[in-house]
């Protein structure tokens, strides 16, 4: 795979076995909090694309650099030029970041590690799972520099409820870490505050990525394609799709191999129970 050559992000992929690699991709403005302009948004997709089409690819990592900002926004520099045409332009290419992340066929683990505001929630509530330091704060603060929160903003009533959305977009709040958790927007929060170093928080991320690894990578492939169906479908269509799912799984001999494997450990766990049951020393 061809390294990322912008200056504002780095790609590293992580050969763990011949047919298993893992991405990181981090955001590397650290200066400026890692905010996005349209430049790093180009290079941003141009990432996703070339490691959605790595079939042994099994779980992407997103992440800023440092420790103040996993993505402080979108560049407010830039912004200010707009006019309603190159407005469209840009906000367009930013729904275009977050929809590629919705649509990479493995999951994607957002690794937040401080601000994750405006475009930077966006591109969090893309992500499949989110795991966060107690240090991170969250917020769409758009409605303060005269711009509705719009795009992948539409994902928040589906993970924290239509009012807590409303506080977060009208009152351009900004919450932390522990009130994200509350609220549904991350799955996991990780004490940093005690420490001087986010070594616990790429641990934390690296259980996450160990399970997803011990999947079937056709049936984690499948999951999240139907994960994402599900989204857009009514129920009755939902269920129907997961038919199909189910089937589709069995084009390949990924299940069959799994369960014998299954039901070999489970008969071999037995017959090691039953063996140490036998050489135990009788109750007196």
């Amino acid at each position: 795979m061809t390294p990322s050559t912008h200056p504002h992000l780095a790609l590293r992929i992580d050969q763990r076995y011949a047919d298993t690699r893992v991405a990181y991709l981090t955001v590397s403005n650290e200066p400026k909090l890692n905010t996005l302009s349209s430049a790093l948004m180009q290079e941003f997709l141009r990432a996703l694309h070339e490691l959605a089409g790595d079939e042994s690819l099994r779980a992407v990592v997103l992440t800023g650099a440092g420790t103040k900002a996993f993505i402080g926004g979108a560049d407010i520099h830039e912004m200010a030029q707009l006019d309603a045409v190159s407005g469209r332009a840009f906000i367009t290419l930013l729904h275009r970041c977050c929809d590629a992340l919705r649509e990479l066929p493995v999951p994607v683990i957002a690794r937040i590690n401080g601000y994750a505001l405006g475009a930077g929630l966006e591109i969090a509530a893309a992500c499949d799972l989110r795991i966060a330091a107690d240090t991170a704060r969250f917020g769409m603060p758009e409605v303060r520099l005269g711009i509705p929160s719009v795009i992948e903003a539409a994902l928040l009533p589906t993970l924290i409820g239509w009012g807590r959305t409303r506080q977060l977009l009208l009152l351009a709040e900004t919450i932390t870490s522990a009130e994200a958790f509350q609220w549904g927007l991350v799955e996991m929060v990780v004490p940093l505050s005690k420490f001087y170093s986010s070594a616990a928080l790429d641990e934390a991320v690296e259980v996450w990525v160990s399970s997803i690894l011990k999947a079937g990578p056709h049936a984690i492939r499948l999951q999240k394609k139907l994960i994402r169906r599900w989204e857009d479908l009514p129920l009755s269509d939902a269920v129907r799709a997961g038919v199909d799912a189910f089937a589709a799984a069995w084009e390949t001999d990924e299940p069959r191999r799994m369960m014998q494997e299954f039901l070999a450990d489970r008969a071999r766990r037995i017959d090691d129970a039953t063996k140490s049951s036998r050489g135990a020393a009788p109750p007196e």
